[in-house]
């Protein structure tokens, strides 16, 4: 499954910039990827990893704002249409997995 994550935060004062720019990180340590401003993503073999993630994100969220977060599977993440002006291009693929002995 990939887990989304869609953001906006304001940014108007140093203190809402700062916010952002806590939020953000967080997502990026957490191993998200962006895929468009203020729209991050990553890949969970299964809703059940997935979980920890989430509660930590909802630990961070900002004091305002409008966060969401969206899980979808893979199928679903893969029948997305992503253009980058009027070419196509393909979508960002599952990650390999990685076997530890």
């Amino acid at each position: 499954m990939w887990l989304f994550a869609m953001f906006d935060l304001p940014v108007m004062t140093k203190e809402d910039r700062r916010r952002y720019t806590r939020f953000r990180k967080t997502l990026l340590n957490e191993g998200f990827s962006k895929l468009q401003f203020s729209v991050y993503a990553r890949y969970f073999p299964s809703e059940e990893v997935a979980l920890p993630y989430k509660k930590r994100i909802r630990e961070q969220l900002p004091p305002e704002g409008n966060v969401r977060l969206l899980a979808v599977t893979e199928k679903q993440f893969g029948k997305q249409e992503v253009f980058c002006g009027r070419k196509p291009r393909k979508a960002e693929a599952e990650p390999d997995q990685f076997m530890l002995f």
